[in-house]
């Protein structure tokens, strides 16, 4: 009898105990949790296989539409973004990225004088926007004044202590 409860607890540490020692378990799931379904084999094959589809894609350097639909837009101008702007005369200006690049190319020489043109447009288009800001603001701050002196009148007509 003692040999049949000694094999027993063996059996239950094992089956039990040395298991959670071995491979312990996360924490219990709250009560809310709502376990999932096992996917079929042929659910599973079609996981893998659009996985599969969207990792091969994924190696293109253009994306494109078939892996993101809703944010593809398709090219409506002619190169307007790839070929640059294209000129009065119908001459393509390169991109500032295209500049950029061909610039480096050429060394740090050619780099710089690149870099403070890319450097002083962008600084052109913050002091306009900032200018262009505060404008509005004073604009607005001109039209709450406006409408604030021409509502103090009427408050003292209304008001009794200043009329008598």
């Amino acid at each position: 009898m003692k040999v049949r409860v000694v094999w027993r607890k063996v059996c239950d540490y094992v089956r039990n105990d040395l298991k959670e020692i071995a491979f312990p378990s996360s924490l219990p799931h709250p009560p809310h949790f709502k376990k999932r379904r096992k996917l079929t084999l042929k659910e599973r094959y079609l996981v893998l296989k659009e996985a599969t589809r969207l990792y091969a894609a994924s190696w293109v350097r253009d994306i494109g539409p078939e892996l993101r639909p809703n944010e593809y837009k398709k090219k409506e101008k002619s190169g307007d973004e790839a070929e640059g702007i294209k000129d009065s005369n119908g001459e393509t200006e390169p991109s500032t990225l295209e500049d950029l690049a061909v610039a480096a190319r050429g060394g740090m020489e050619t780099l710089r004088p690149a870099l403070q043109r890319v450097y002083m447009t962008r600084a052109s288009s913050y002091r306009d926007a900032l200018k262009s800001f505060i404008q509005g603001y004073q604009e607005g701050i001109q039209q709450v004044m406006e409408k604030k002196d021409d509502s103090e009148p009427n408050q003292e007509n209304i008001d009794p202590k200043k009329s008598t």
